[in-house]
């Protein structure tokens, strides 16, 4: 399994702190499965900004960690790069990482909104050759309120990445129930930890997995898995049609 959203850098942002911290993090991820992970430590968010030769040159330390211990894991770098005004400049000029060096890139809203220019900088993206990912819509308080503005960002073509902890209710019943509306209204593409550490913010990958499968969201938690796959191989993922308003009555709560 390839955890796309993980926050593995030691003493980076509000990752762990020490290298002691990582490997407990990698070895956490071992035991639950997951073979690939990708980093991505916030970039030119108003809190962190982790530089992409410190990112690039911490996976390479903690990969040789990994190889020296013979955990199953493969490292893989990248950035939760929050919207900004240049961040197409960024991109090209290696500022800005993609994820696992393809042409997908996690893309992180303010937490209360949806910018005016966020349709724009969506367009520009891909018309530069990348596919925004839009982070943890379920936790975006804009969102919540009209989850129709994730709709139209994904109609313009962006795609959506929920969180473990999200949909296992370690966020609370409502963003739990959020989570769930925008995964059956065919809005959500991908599946990631957001793991911080082990006590606050953990992996939380296989609790969110089980909860879809008694939930009866399996087949989507297999197709958000595939995707992922695809995304690491820099391939095209598998998309359903977003439900049509008159589908979609039930976020009118």
């Amino acid at each position: 399994m390839i955890d796309i959203h993980s926050h593995i850098l030691f003493n980076a942002d509000d990752g762990p702190d020490t290298i002691e911290q990582s490997i407990q993090l990698l070895e956490k991820a071992a035991q639950e499965g997951i073979t690939d992970i990708i980093s991505t430590s916030h970039a030119f968010s108003p809190h962190h900004h982790v530089q992409a030769a410190d990112v690039q040159q911490q996976i390479r330390l903690l990969q040789n960690i990994v190889k020296e211990a013979n955990l199953p894991i493969q490292l893989w770098p990248g950035h939760e790069v929050r919207l900004h005004e240049h961040l197409i400049d960024n991109l090209k000029n290696g500022e800005a990482l993609p994820l696992a060096d393809a042409n997908y890139v996690l893309l992180e809203l303010p937490s209360g909104s949806v910018p005016a220019y966020t349709n724009r900088m969506i367009e520009n993206l891909l018309a530069a050759g990348y596919t925004p990912i839009i982070a943890h819509p379920e936790r975006n308080a804009a969102i919540a309120e009209k989850p129709e503005r994730l709709e139209r960002l994904v109609r313009r073509g962006a795609l959506a990445q929920v969180t473990a902890g999200s949909v296992a209710g370690y966020f609370g019943k409502n963003v739990q129930r959020l989570a769930f509306r925008l995964i059956e209204a065919n809005l959500i593409h991908t599946y990631g930890s957001d793991v911080h550490n082990l006590t606050t913010r953990p992996f939380l990958f296989n609790e969110g997995l089980d909860v879809m499968e008694k939930k009866k969201f399996g087949n989507i938690a297999d197709l958000l898995l595939d995707n992922n796959e695809c995304l690491l191989l820099n391939e095209s993922l598998t998309l359903l049609e977003p439900l049509t308003p008159k589908a979609r009555k039930w976020w009118k709560w």
